[in-house]
């Protein structure tokens, strides 16, 4: 039993991924990560350094807002 008490006080192994943070996509400026948010019937771009695109009806335009303002230096 003490061996076991040994064992279960010991830190388990985290895997390397679980550690690291997620990188952005190679075509992504570093500190750029635009995404979609659905409000309501509306949907809009929203980037992790504060832009905020305008709220669409279609998904596919607030996607283009977002690729947009990811392509602008």
């Amino acid at each position: 039993a003490p061996a076991l008490a040994e064992s279960l006080s010991e830190p388990l192994p985290e895997p390397l991924s679980a550690s690291l943070p997620e990188a952005p996509p190679p075509d992504q400026p570093a500190g750029h990560s635009a995404t979609t948010i659905e409000r309501g019937s509306f949907c809009l771009a929203r980037c992790s350094c504060g832009w905020s695109g305008p709220a669409r009806r279609s998904r596919d335009r607030a996607r283009t807002d977002a690729a947009e303002h990811l392509a602008t230096p």
